[in-house]
Protein backbone atom coordinates (compact mmCIF):
# COMPACT_ATOMS: atom_id res chain seq x y z
CA UNK A 1 0.00 0.00 0.00
CA UNK A 2 0.93 3.60 -1.02
CA UNK A 3 1.99 5.64 1.97
CA UNK A 4 0.52 8.97 2.35
CA UNK A 5 2.55 11.53 2.47
CA UNK A 6 0.63 14.66 4.93
CA UNK A 7 1.45 17.92 4.14
CA UNK A 8 2.41 18.67 6.80
CA UNK A 9 5.68 16.66 6.50
CA UNK A 10 5.96 17.71 2.74
CA UNK A 11 6.47 21.70 3.80
CA UNK A 12 8.79 20.13 6.77
CA UNK A 13 11.30 18.48 4.48
CA UNK A 14 10.77 21.20 1.88
CA UNK A 15 12.11 24.03 4.58
CA UNK A 16 14.66 21.17 6.20
CA UNK A 17 16.43 21.17 2.19
CA UNK A 18 15.91 25.15 1.89
CA UNK A 19 18.49 25.18 4.69
CA UNK A 20 20.37 22.20 4.39
CA UNK A 21 21.88 20.64 0.76
CA UNK A 22 21.81 16.66 1.25
CA UNK A 23 22.19 16.53 -2.42
CA UNK A 24 25.35 15.06 -2.62
CA UNK A 25 24.51 11.82 -0.67
CA UNK A 26 23.29 8.85 -2.17
CA UNK A 27 19.65 8.06 -2.19
CA UNK A 28 19.57 6.18 1.20
CA UNK A 29 22.07 7.75 2.86
CA UNK A 30 20.08 10.94 2.29
CA UNK A 31 16.41 9.19 3.09
CA UNK A 32 18.81 8.47 6.43
CA UNK A 33 20.06 11.72 7.15
CA UNK A 34 17.39 13.81 6.22
CA UNK A 35 14.61 11.81 7.86
CA UNK A 36 16.88 11.76 11.49
CA UNK A 37 17.00 15.55 10.92
CA UNK A 38 12.83 15.46 10.19
CA UNK A 39 12.16 13.82 13.83
CA UNK A 40 15.17 15.85 15.84
CA UNK A 41 15.27 19.64 14.08
CA UNK A 42 18.89 19.31 14.54
CA UNK A 43 20.82 19.79 11.14
CA UNK A 44 24.00 18.22 12.49
CA UNK A 45 23.22 15.57 12.18
CA UNK A 46 24.05 15.68 8.41
CA UNK A 47 27.71 15.46 9.84
CA UNK A 48 27.03 13.23 13.02
CA UNK A 49 25.78 10.16 11.05
CA UNK A 50 28.40 7.52 9.98
CA UNK A 51 26.72 4.74 7.07
CA UNK A 52 27.53 3.24 3.88
CA UNK A 53 25.35 3.43 1.16
CA UNK A 54 25.97 -0.35 0.15
CA UNK A 55 25.14 -1.78 3.58
CA UNK A 56 21.82 0.27 3.78
CA UNK A 57 21.19 -1.02 0.29
CA UNK A 58 21.07 -4.62 1.41
CA UNK A 59 19.31 -4.07 4.97
CA UNK A 60 16.34 -2.18 3.25
CA UNK A 61 16.39 -5.59 0.73
CA UNK A 62 16.25 -7.59 3.68
CA UNK A 63 13.94 -5.27 5.58
CA UNK A 64 11.14 -5.34 2.54
CA UNK A 65 12.09 -9.29 2.11
CA UNK A 66 10.54 -9.88 5.48
CA UNK A 67 13.79 -9.65 8.17
CA UNK A 68 12.36 -9.16 12.19
CA UNK A 69 13.05 -5.76 13.24
CA UNK A 70 14.45 -5.69 16.99
CA UNK A 71 14.02 -2.37 19.36
CA UNK A 72 15.55 -1.86 22.95
CA UNK A 73 12.60 0.10 23.92
CA UNK A 74 9.07 0.45 23.16
CA UNK A 75 9.28 3.98 22.18
CA UNK A 76 11.64 2.81 19.21
CA UNK A 77 8.99 0.45 18.79
CA UNK A 78 6.32 3.20 18.77
CA UNK A 79 7.97 4.99 16.28
CA UNK A 80 8.14 2.27 13.65
CA UNK A 81 4.81 2.75 12.33
CA UNK A 82 4.69 0.11 8.93
CA UNK A 83 6.42 -2.92 10.51
CA UNK A 84 5.85 -5.05 13.32
CA UNK A 85 8.81 -5.20 16.15
CA UNK A 86 10.30 -7.19 18.25
CA UNK A 87 10.82 -5.58 22.10
CA UNK A 88 11.71 -7.88 25.16
CA UNK A 89 12.38 -5.27 27.46
CA UNK A 90 9.15 -5.90 29.86
CA UNK A 91 10.25 -9.51 29.99
CA UNK A 92 13.99 -9.02 30.48
CA UNK A 93 15.77 -9.44 34.43
CA UNK A 94 18.92 -7.46 35.58
CA UNK A 95 21.15 -8.96 37.67
CA UNK A 96 24.83 -9.29 38.16
CA UNK A 97 26.75 -7.48 35.43
CA UNK A 98 23.70 -7.63 33.59
CA UNK A 99 21.01 -4.54 32.64
CA UNK A 100 17.09 -5.34 31.93
CA UNK A 101 18.40 -3.64 28.48
CA UNK A 102 21.40 -6.26 27.97
CA UNK A 103 19.15 -9.08 28.95
CA UNK A 104 16.43 -7.77 26.67
CA UNK A 105 18.94 -8.57 23.50
CA UNK A 106 20.09 -11.94 24.76
CA UNK A 107 16.08 -12.79 24.63
CA UNK A 108 15.33 -11.02 21.56
CA UNK A 109 18.24 -13.15 19.85
CA UNK A 110 16.99 -15.96 21.01
CA UNK A 111 13.75 -15.41 19.44
CA UNK A 112 14.63 -14.54 15.97
CA UNK A 113 17.97 -15.40 15.46
CA UNK A 114 20.37 -14.23 12.79
CA UNK A 115 19.31 -11.71 10.16
CA UNK A 116 17.35 -8.95 11.76
CA UNK A 117 17.64 -5.39 12.00
CA UNK A 118 18.38 -3.71 15.23
CA UNK A 119 17.49 -0.51 16.29
CA UNK A 120 19.22 0.69 19.32
CA UNK A 121 17.98 4.07 20.52
CA UNK A 122 17.81 4.36 24.15
CA UNK A 123 20.36 2.20 25.93
CA UNK A 124 24.24 2.25 25.16
CA UNK A 125 24.45 -1.66 27.29
CA UNK A 126 21.60 -2.89 25.15
CA UNK A 127 23.82 -2.07 22.06
CA UNK A 128 27.06 -3.30 24.01
CA UNK A 129 25.64 -6.53 24.45
CA UNK A 130 24.47 -7.29 20.56
CA UNK A 131 27.95 -6.46 19.83
CA UNK A 132 29.00 -9.67 22.42
CA UNK A 133 26.20 -11.65 20.37
CA UNK A 134 27.01 -13.93 17.18
CA UNK A 135 23.73 -11.90 15.95
CA UNK A 136 25.17 -11.26 12.16
CA UNK A 137 22.57 -9.00 11.64
CA UNK A 138 21.09 -7.13 8.57
CA UNK A 139 21.92 -3.80 10.06
CA UNK A 140 22.51 -2.16 13.30
CA UNK A 141 21.17 1.37 13.87
CA UNK A 142 23.11 2.30 16.73
CA UNK A 143 22.18 5.69 18.11
CA UNK A 144 21.64 5.32 21.98
CA UNK A 145 22.07 8.55 23.90
CA UNK A 146 23.20 9.90 26.91
CA UNK A 147 26.90 10.97 28.69
CA UNK A 148 27.58 7.45 30.20
CA UNK A 149 28.48 5.07 27.33
CA UNK A 150 26.37 6.15 24.12
CA UNK A 151 29.48 7.62 21.87
CA UNK A 152 31.57 4.69 23.22
CA UNK A 153 29.18 2.29 22.66
CA UNK A 154 28.59 3.66 18.87
CA UNK A 155 32.76 3.79 18.28
CA UNK A 156 32.32 -0.23 19.51
CA UNK A 157 29.97 -0.67 16.89
CA UNK A 158 31.57 1.02 13.52
CA UNK A 159 35.02 -0.75 15.51
CA UNK A 160 33.36 -4.40 15.19
CA UNK A 161 32.68 -4.18 10.84
CA UNK A 162 28.51 -4.46 11.62
CA UNK A 163 26.98 -2.95 8.66
CA UNK A 164 25.36 -0.24 11.01
CA UNK A 165 24.24 3.49 11.24
CA UNK A 166 25.37 4.99 14.13
CA UNK A 167 26.70 8.85 15.26
CA UNK A 168 29.78 10.06 16.53
CA UNK A 169 28.43 12.49 19.53
CA UNK A 170 26.36 11.46 22.67
CA UNK A 171 23.32 12.43 21.03
CA UNK A 172 20.49 9.83 19.77
CA UNK A 173 17.57 8.63 21.33
CA UNK A 174 14.22 6.26 20.26
CA UNK A 175 12.82 9.23 17.67
CA UNK A 176 16.16 9.38 15.49
CA UNK A 177 16.84 5.59 15.68
CA UNK A 178 13.24 4.75 14.53
CA UNK A 179 13.42 7.64 11.90
CA UNK A 180 16.21 5.86 10.56
CA UNK A 181 14.40 2.32 10.23
CA UNK A 182 11.21 4.28 8.75
CA UNK A 183 13.74 5.84 6.52
CA UNK A 184 14.57 2.27 4.78
CA UNK A 185 10.94 1.41 4.83
CA UNK A 186 9.68 4.56 2.92
CA UNK A 187 12.16 4.70 0.23
CA UNK A 188 10.26 3.74 -2.93
CA UNK A 189 11.78 0.92 -4.65
CA UNK A 190 11.33 2.61 -8.07
CA UNK A 191 11.55 6.54 -6.99
CA UNK A 192 8.76 8.82 -8.05
CA UNK A 193 10.59 12.50 -7.64
CA UNK A 194 7.19 13.82 -5.86
CA UNK A 195 7.73 11.57 -2.59
CA UNK A 196 11.30 10.39 -3.07
CA UNK A 197 12.78 10.36 0.32
CA UNK A 198 9.57 11.53 2.10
Amino acid sequence: MKRVVHPIEQESFRRLRARLDTSHFPPLTRAVVERVIHSSADLEYASDLVMDEGELTKARASLHAGAPVVVDVEMVAAGITRRETVCRLKDAQAGPGLTRSAHAMRLAFEEVGPGALWVIGCAPTALEELLTLDASPALVIGLPVGFVGAAESKAALRASGLPAVSNVSEKGGSAVAAAALNALLYHPVSPDPSEENL
